[in-house]
């Protein structure tokens, strides 16, 4: 087991890693951005370095710096977190080239998958059904219009790096495809440093389904089921439900078997999540992502696995210890993630906060950096908070749900939890029909 651990990221995912280290009685190395000095992740860690300025290039994507902490501090391995530098190959390559040990898969792993274009070959060379797309990257607007014409309009247009809905663009008719590539070209370039998109058929309602999986380095390969990620706004994530309420069990052991294999023939160690959409009983694979999610709370409460520990443990060379059959599924959870955003415009609402209180109770989790005095800055993700619920039923926990959402007080800050009062009073969250379009138009009164 790792002697000491250097956390490359910040917020509330820092503070998760942190908990779990401490529980397994590892010391801990918080790096931070000068914006950052205050936060709640240095102020608990064991030691913490100073990385550089705010602006996240100069600091959380610093490999240069946040391999020098590790190397002054005697860490000797390196876990990411999600953002940031969690799916960097070259990141992963460096730490192991510096004899410290990277807490998450191969650098080949995430290369393959960090590649849309390429994880989609891959998963379509080991059974696994995809959306209808193009194999190879648009390289102009003629090779596009005739990709186009191949599927049939409406398309969905897609950049082959990066992920987080970024370059994401649907051109609805030939008229508009020109302006679409154009739009995720820019939009792609600006986010990843690479243009490269593709095209995928656009589903009319989808749901978007993930699975959870482990692997160690013996080859045991098991998952923790799935979670719904369906309650989105443009592109991104809002809500996420384990399981989800539109699959029956039957469902998730078919998908579920599929990852398996999936995996266990490209060798992958460590933590990863395939990502499906869901139509008409068929699922059909769209991306993986090789880390931790930030959805990931809602699996750990239906399984009560410690996804941050296994990740640890399986970097460390142990093996899982347990099969898929030893896997226990117990009742239901839902995640809110807690932007420091208006509710109605979603613009970013920074600050300080001037008090601060969270829920409680059974069932009730949060995780979140936040405390009263600090200020929420401009410089990075929105993120403040998720609250996570768990319950026996998928009733019981909505019901928890509404309860910890009426108690939680954010107070100097607009944040996004007038929206979340509002999708669990709404009859089609109440029976889990919705699906990826679905928040996009009640957010607008159109649902």
């Amino acid at each position: 087991m790792f002697h000491k651990i250097l956390i490359a990221n910040r917020g509330e995912v820092a503070l998760r890693i942190q908990r779990t280290c401490r529980e397994l009685g590892i010391p801990t190395v918080a790096v931070h951005s000068t914006a950052d000095s205050q936060a709640m992740h240095v102020r608990l860690a064991d030691e913490s370095v100073c990385i550089g300025p705010p602006p996240a290039r100069e600091s959380y994507l610093n490999k240069a710096a946040i391999l020098s902490a590790a190397i002054i501090t005697g860490s000797d391995a390196i876990h990411p977190g999600y953002g940031f530098l969690a799916e960097n190959a070259e990141f992963a390559e460096m730490v192991a080239a510096h004899d410290l040990t990277f807490i998450g898969p191969a650098p080949r792993h995430i290369r393959m998958m960090g590649d849309k274009i390429e994880a989609k070959r891959v998963m379509a060379k080991h059974g696994v059904p995809l959306v209808p797309g193009s194999m190879e990257a648009i390289t102009d607007t003629a090779g596009a219009a005739r990709a186009a014409a191949a599927l049939g309009y409406p398309v969905l247009i897609k950049a082959a790096a990066g992920g987080g809905g970024r370059g994401m663009q649907v051109a609805r008719e030939a008229g508009e495809l020109a302006e679409r590539l154009a739009l995720g070209r820019a939009e792609a370039q600006a986010a990843f440093g690479a243009n490269a998109l593709y095209l995928e058929k656009y589903l009319d309602r989808p749901r978007h389904i993930e699975m959870q999986m482990l692997a160690d380095h013996a080859g045991q390969v098991v998952h923790l089921g799935e979670r719904d990620c369906s309650l989105q706004r443009r592109h991104q994530k809002l809500l996420e439900e384990a399981g989800s309420p539109a699959l029956a069990p039957a469902e998730r052991e078919r998908l579920g078997a599929q990852a398996t294999a999936a995996l266990a023939a490209i060798g992958y160690r460590n933590a990863g999540t395939l990502e499906f959409l869901y139509q008409d009983g068929e699922f059909a694979f769209i991306e993986m992502n090789t880390r931790l999610q930030v959805e990931h709370p809602v699996t750990e409460m239906i399984t009560g696995i410690d996804l941050v520990r296994e990740q640890i443990r399986i970097a460390a060379g142990e093996p899982l210890g347990y099969g898929q059959a030893d896997i226990r599924f117990a009742g239901h959870a839902i995640e809110c993630r807690i932007n420091a955003e208006t509710p109605a415009s979603f613009i970013p609402s920074p600050g300080r906060v001037e008090a601060y209180h969270a829920p409680g109770g059974l069932g009730v989790r949060v995780d979140s950096a936040l405390y009263a005095g600090l200020l929420v800055t401009p410089f990075y993700d929105s993120l403040v908070a998720k609250l996570i619920v768990h319950g026996r039923t998928r009733s019981e926990a909505i019901a928890r749900l509404r309860r910890a959402i009426d108690e939680f007080a954010i107070i100097g800050i607009e944040t996004t939890l007038p929206l979340f009062r509002r999708i669990v009073d709404a009859p089609e969250f109440a029976a889990g029909t919705y699906n990826v379009h679905w928040l996009e138009r009640f957010v607008t009164g159109n649902a």
